[in-house]
């Protein structure tokens, strides 16, 4: 999820994207699957479908990818409803006009909203098509499940230590950029590798990976990480890189010692968990490595139960998953890694091309909201940066989510874990750009006072 594109040059380099056939071929339900009643798109077309393809689209992720099933278990983990249902949120932008659920789910174009209550679901809707059994594209909130992953790898022994070099499973990257990094850096997006995430420029390094599971080239991905020349020295710069994701993947495939990911999901969580329906993953290749920057589909309530996992420290049964303390470390930025600090992400600190000011931290995968004092967020009424979503609004002040943290993917994806209130939210979006800065303020604005609603009932 790149954060600092203006629309305007997301605008041009889309207009450059659509005048070049860059990209022939798909694995299935080509040229021809756009005639479908679900309106399903391309699988080269992914990351630009006109909003009349993207809802179809992303719950039949397994139509136009080749995937790998994370299977259920045979019992499911009770997801009871509340006797004290939120039928009633209201939220101000900027105090002028007060927005109610059916005004965020329409201003935003949200397809799914589930929130959880001390394991209750307290509102649960469905849009666009969607119901309680389609299984959508979370893209870069599977981000998150990686780092998961690995967490769960760690406890199982077969990651040895968190500062380990990437080489040391990856021997592929030797004598490449990535010697000297290690795992815990990848986490932290901070290798110093260079890196451009324009999802809207058809030379990006972003587009360039996502050719590699379009074109169905084995080892794509990682021949072209490969290649990729160091520009800071790793752990000193955030720089947000879907491809790096990738690469814990393969540190992952590499420390299973034959077993896929997914089955390991399936065998440590997801089974184990309860979910209560079949996930599956898009692969690189025919029997390849697992997408590791973000194609995960589930179910929206699955996904609330990844939520419920993470809330409870990664403890199931009474049995810890994930190491002692590994939410904690993972969810929030590192006292030693103040590249990753609250308001730096996305400023001249990390030599960012377009600094601004942006609250949030970052930690293993997960963004994190800040404790107290949320700073400045720049540029959220300046159309040259987002269009017609600009909104109006004073300094950014969400109280009772301080201190919390989130899984976010583009176009409007989000597992927000708030475990002080003992609560979980899953949201399903069809933005019209792959990330706003304007819609993420109003996301945390409904969400804030959906917290404020859910504590008076």
């Amino acid at each position: 999820m790149e954060k600092s594109v203006r629309i305007t040059r997301h605008l041009i380099f889309l207009t450059i994207f659509f005048s070049l056939l860059w990209i022939s071929g798909c694995k299935k339900a080509g040229d021809d699957n756009t005639a479908t009643a679900d309106k399903i798109g391309r699988a080269q077309d992914l990351l630009w479908l006109s909003p009349e393809y993207q809802a179809g689209t992303y719950r039949n992720i397994d139509k136009i990818f080749i995937t790998r099933s994370i299977k259920r278990g045979s019992t499911v983990y009770p997801l009871p409803y509340s006797a004290s249902q939120l039928s009633s949120v209201k939220y101000s932008l900027n105090g002028s006009r007060t927005y109610d659920i059916d005004d965020y789910i329409e201003r935003n174009q949200v397809s799914g909203l589930l929130i959880i209550k001390n394991g209750e679901i307290i509102l649960e809707r469905y849009a666009q098509g969607n119901t309680a059994s389609s299984k959508w594209l979370g893209f870069s909130t599977g981000k998150s499940i990686v780092s998961t992953l690995i967490g769960i790898a760690l406890q199982d022994g077969k990651i040895k230590n968190i500062n380990d070099h990437v080489t040391d499973y990856v021997p592929a990257l030797k004598g490449t950029a990535y010697d000297g990094v290690t795992v815990r850096q990848l986490l932290q997006m901070s290798s110093g590798i260079q890196w451009d995430e324009n999802y809207l420029d058809p030379a990006s390094d972003m587009v360039n990976i996502f050719s590699c599971t379009v074109k169905i080239k084995p080892g794509c991905i990682l021949e072209y990480m490969a290649q990729l020349p160091r520009v800071a020295q790793p752990g000193t710069q955030f720089l947000y890189k879907t491809g790096e994701t990738h690469v814990e993947a393969e540190v992952l495939r590499a420390a299973l010692g034959g077993e896929t990911i997914s089955d390991y999901m399936s065998r440590k969580l997801w089974a184990n968990m309860g979910m209560e329906a079949d996930a599956y993953w898009a692969l690189e290749s025919e029997n390849g490595i697992e997408s590791g920057g973000g194609m995960i589909c589930m179910t929206l309530r699955d996904y609330g139960r990844f939520g419920l996992f993470i809330l409870n420290n990664g403890i199931i049964s009474g049995s810890p998953v994930l190491p002692t303390g590994w939410v904690e470390e993972a969810g929030f930025p590192a006292p030693d890694s103040p590249q990753c600090g609250y308001g730096k992400l996305s400023s001249e600190y990390n030599a960012c091309p377009d600094p601004y000011a942006y609250p949030c931290g970052y930690g293993y995968n997960w963004w994190s909201l800040p404790p107290a004092d949320w700073g400045e967020w720049e540029n959220l009424n300046d159309p040259t940066w987002w269009d017609t979503d600009t909104i109006n609004v004073s300094k950014p002040d969400f109280p009772l989510l301080n201190g919390t943290f989130t899984a976010m993917g583009v176009f409007g994806q989000f597992i927000h874990i708030n475990q002080k209130e003992k609560m979980i939210t899953v949201i399903w979006s069809t933005w019209k750009y792959p990330w706003i800065d304007p819609k993420e303020y109003e996301t945390y604005s409904f969400l804030n006072a959906a917290t404020a609603k859910s504590q008076l009932q």
